[in-house]
C-alpha cells in the first residue's frame, strides 16, 4: 500500500504542476488537464446509462479501434506463439529461420504499412494486418527461444514417466516457455498499440481514435487532440496492468519457485 500510495503521489504531483504551469501559460496549444478531462468527458463519456455512459464518438471511433486491437493482438499472439514452439523445439528449424527471423524483426512495423495497403486495401483489414505483424514477431522469437531452452534433464524424466509428445508438450514444454512468451506479449503489446493509432493515420481511414486524432489537428481542436493522447496513455496503462494480471496469474507457480530460490 505505501509503494502504491507513494507511486499516485508521483502522478498527482505531475498532474498539478500540469495544470498550474498551462493554467498560468494560458496557451491555446496546451490546455490544462482539467481542460482535457471535460473534453474527455464530452466527447466519450457522457452518454445515456443504457449505453455505459458510451457517447456515439466513443461507439464510433474508440470502440472500433479496442476491437481491431483485440483481434490483431490475439491473432498475431496465437500464430506467434505456435510456430515459436513449433521453431524452438525443432534444432534444424531454428538454425535454419533464425536469420530470416531475425531480418522481419529488424524492420520497424509502420515502414511495412505501405506495403500492406496494397496487399489488403485501405481499411479495417489492413489495420488488423498491421497489428499482427507487430506482434509475431516479438512473441514468436521469444516462445523460440523458451521453447529451445527447456531444460533436456525435464524431457528425460517425462520421457521415463512415459508421457506422450502432446503430454510433454502440455505439461512440461509450454510451462517453461511461458515466462519468455509473457515478455514477448509485453513488448508486442506496446507495439500493438502504436499500430493501432498509426494505421488510423493514414488516409482512407473512416474511424478510430488516430482519425479522431487527425481531424481534430486539421480543425485546430487542439483539447480534442490533447484528449486523444490521454486516452491513449490510459488504455496503455489500462491493456497493461490486465496483462500483467493474467501473467501473474498464469506463472503463479514460476513466481512462487522463484521466491523460494531467494528465500534459500
Amino acid at each position: 500500500m505505501n509503494r502504491l500510495a507513494q507511486r499516485w503521489l508521483v502522478f498527482a504531483l505531475a498532474v498539478a504542476a500540469w495544470q498550474v504551469a498551462t493554467a498560468a501559460a494560458a496557451d491555446p496549444f496546451f490546455p490544462t488537464p482539467a481542460t482535457i478531462v471535460r473534453r474527455m468527458y464530452d466527447l466519450w463519456f457522457s452518454g445515456p446509462v443504457t449505453r455505459l455512459f458510451l457517447t456515439d464518438g466513443a461507439i464510433g471511433n474508440v470502440l472500433p479501434s479496442l476491437g481491431r486491437l483485440a483481434l490483431g493482438f490475439l491473432g498475431g499472439a496465437l500464430l506467434g506463439a505456435v510456430l515459436g514452439v513449433a521453431i524452438g523445439r525443432s534444432l534444424w528449424a531454428y538454425e535454419i529461420f533464425d536469420p530470416v527471423l531475425q531480418f522481419f524483426r529488424a524492420i520497424p512495423p509502420p515502414t511495412l504499412v505501405p506495403v500492406l495497403i496494397v496487399l489488403f486495401s485501405l481499411g479495417a483489414p489492413m489495420q488488423i494486418a498491421s497489428i499482427v505483424f507487430s506482434v509475431l514477431w516479438p512473441v514468436l522469437l521469444n516462445t523460440a527461444d523458451g521453447a529451445r531452452t527447456v531444460e533436456p534433464l525435464q524431457i528425460e524424466t517425462a520421457r521415463a514417466f512415459r508421457l506422450t509428445g502432446p503430454e510433454r508438450l502440455a505439461f512440461v514444454i509450454l510451462p517453461a516457455t511461458m515466462p519468455k512468451l509473457f515478455a514477448g506479449l509485453r513488448l508486442a503489446l506496446s507495439l500493438s498499440l502504436i499500430l493501432m493509432v498509426f494505421s488510423e493515420l493514414q488516409p482512407g481511414a473512416a474511424d478510430g481514435i488516430g482519425f479522431q486524432l487527425v481531424e481534430a489537428t486539421t480543425r485546430f481542436d487542439y483539447e480534442t487532440v490533447w484528449a486523444a493522447i490521454v486516452l491513449l496513455g490510459i488504455l496503455g496503462y489500462v491493456l497493461n496492468m490486465m496483462l500483467l494480471a493474467v501473467e501473474r496469474r498464469a506463472l503463479s507457480w514460476h513466481l512462487s519457485a522463484r521466491k523460494a530460490e531467494a528465500a534459500t
